[in-house]
């Protein structure tokens, strides 16, 4: 949607990464396999909401320090994520059974995070692993010149206001505002206002690609999807009907970002705009696996290897599609 664009000698790419917990450990596979590819394309930008927030931000630092690489980063993130020592993983099967009971219907108590001190301990683990694989202090250099825009999703919880944070204001901040799912964790402090996960809002943000002012506009946005877009059959389980809102849930806001561009695109070619407007074409990476949302907060090690596997793999068929067009 670009107006008056400039000569571009590759083509231009932004990458959103859409949110989903453990499940975005699919997404450290694509990208891996994405940035490690030798693409004759110009990345412009990188989006994400969650775990897609934290997946996008490694990859747009590990893209711009000149001492890291985005792969390692990725994986290393989630090899800190999983629950390998027997604490954690005695926690990961607590939870995971809560979270089979409570969908299957059986009562379980409903606590606040902010009556939960473990939750308060399990977003510092978190910043504590964000501030060993970034060096937050580098960014304001990184951002000079032509670096990637980096665009991270959250909601201001008492104005409701939707949020982009920067790459100029990348934080551990930042990060964990996009990450607090209320049912989990405390809201995060920005700034004097409060945050809740962009799961809310932008999941991941694709429009501000080509409306935010300074922010090149890419020809093409690559999507990696999480959620399913279609089931076979109507669910009539109470587990199965909470899977399916949580995925509908999930797809709300991207559907409606990218029917805007889409909306837009077909303006462009049914000549309703003028011709200095450019289209911009949305192309999706999905996980294919059918997984029920509570597996969303599984740490189990063997599962998250799975997943980034499962992204690798979708990604090499991705390009090979790119290849054949």
């Amino acid at each position: 949607m670009s107006e008056n664009p400039p000569e571009r000698d590759q083509k231009q790419v932004a990458i959103a990464c859409q949110g989903g917990g453990s499940h975005t450990a699919f997404t450290a596979g694509v990208l891996d396999e994405l940035l490690g590819a030798d693409l004759d394309i110009d990345i412009v930008g990188f989006s994400g909401t969650s775990g897609g927030a934290i997946c996008a931000a490694l990859a747009w630092y590990g893209r711009e320090h000149p001492e890291h690489n985005p792969g390692d980063l990725l994986l290393d993130f989630w090899a800190a994520m999983a629950a390998k020592q027997p604490t954690q993983y005695a926690t990961n099967a607590w939870v995971q059974g809560i979270l089979q009971l409570q969908r299957l219907g059986y009562p379980v108590p409903e606590v606040s995070p902010d009556q939960l001190p473990k939750t308060v301990r399990e977003q510092d683990d978190l910043r504590r692993i964000l501030e060993r694989l970034v060096d937050f202090d580098t960014v304001p250099d990184l951002v000079e010149g032509d670096a990637p825009v980096l665009l991270i999703s959250a909601i201001d919880v008492l104005s409701g206001d939707f949020r982009l944070f920067r790459e100029d204001k990348l934080s551990p901040e930042t990060i964990l505002a996009s990450t607090a799912e209320p049912s989990l964790f405390q809201a995060v402090e920005v700034g004097g206002n409060y945050y809740w996960d962009g799961l809310f809002a932008k999941n991941p943000p694709i429009q501000a690609f080509s409306t935010t002012e300074g922010v090149c506009d890419p020809d093409e946005v690559w999507v990696i999807k999480i959620n399913p877009q279609h089931r076979d059959r109507v669910p009539k389980r109470l587990d199965g009907i909470n899977d399916r809102r949580n995925e509908l849930s999930g797809n709300l806001s991207l559907n409606t970002e990218a029917g805007f561009v889409e909306q837009v695109n077909e303006w462009i070619e049914k000549g309703y705009l003028p011709d200095r407007y450019t289209t911009t074409d949305i192309r999706r990476i999905r996980l294919t696996k059918n997984l029920d949302w509570h597996t969303k907060l599984d740490r189990d090690p063997q599962f998250i290897e799975t997943l980034i596997e499962d992204g690798r793999k979708n990604a090499r068929t991705f390009l090979s599609g790119l290849e054949t067009r």
